[in-house]
């Protein structure tokens, strides 16, 4: 049953944005989105990111698969050993040729997002109206900070460089996380203007495209990757935090999350 009256799910949204829609429903979700802005907001970033995973990853689905993966090799090897090969295969997969299913990864799952957007804007709320106290670590400490919180996280974490952006970073703390410690950072404009980044560990977050949740007069950007889930907060200038957020998401690729 279709019709123009009847609400849009959120699969829907992510089939309209891959091209798998059916095309007796199209036409009402085109309408949809015509009445509802907040959505076809969704859809126009859903598909931002998809165009940059392609132009980012679509040389690598065309590479031969190699000899080790090859169905012919795997057969031959041990049980143990071949649900790990298919699996890497899987994964190479879904991140070099599919990027309408990376992007419903955060479809996937709602509660990583929920967990992670809420504990950060907690953390952003509770820290940022500090004076004399917002961080544990002072930004004069970036290497002892860095070091210290990546031993705690379990990965490698470094402090994005956001000056093109125009805030300088003010320091950072260990918080808990949703299901292990979290690093926190602060940045700081000359205007005052903070922004907050929140990161740990999500054993089941896979890799997603950036989804906007906003509270009050907070807004916050999450976002997973390898298995490491990110929250950027600030005010809820959308297009601002957008900006602070894809900064630090091409910094932290850089180095493997």
């Amino acid at each position: 049953m279709t019709g123009p009256n009847i609400p849009v799910t959120e699969d829907e949204l992510h089939a309209f944005v891959d091209n798998e829609l059916p095309a007796e429903r199209r036409t009402d979700v085109e309408a949809w989105l015509a009445a509802h802005p907040d959505d076809a907001e969704r859809v126009a970033s859903w598909r931002a990111m998809a165009e940059l995973l392609h132009a980012r990853y679509d040389a690598i689905a065309d590479e031969a698969v190699p000899q080790r993966l090859e169905i012919e090799r795997l057969v031959q090897q041990p049980r143990r050993w071949i649900y790990g090969a298919v699996a890497a295969t899987l994964v190479a997969f879904v991140a070099g040729g599919s990027a309408g299913w990376v992007a419903r990864g955060a479809a996937t799952t709602p509660s990583i997002f929920r967990s992670f957007t809420v504990d950060a804007l907690g953390a952003h709320r509770t820290y940022v109206v500090e004076v004399r106290h917002p961080v544990e670590v002072a930004a004069n400490e970036r290497a002892h900070l860095q070091q210290w919180l990546s031993k705690r996280v379990g990965y490698e974490i470094k402090a994005p460089e956001l000056d093109a952006a125009g805030l300088k970073l003010v320091g950072g703390r260990l918080l808990p996380g949703p299901e292990a410690p979290a690093a926190f950072f602060m940045y700081e404009s000359p205007s005052g203007e903070r922004y907050t980044l929140y990161t740990s560990r999500a054993a089941k977050a896979d890799a997603t495209q950036m989804r906007y949740a906003a509270q009050d007069k907070d807004g916050a950007m999450f976002w997973a990757d390898k298995g490491v889930g990110y929250v950027v907060s600030g005010p809820t200038d959308k297009d601002r935090l957008n900006q602070v957020a894809r900064q630090i998401y091409d910094q932290t690729e850089k180095i493997g999350g």
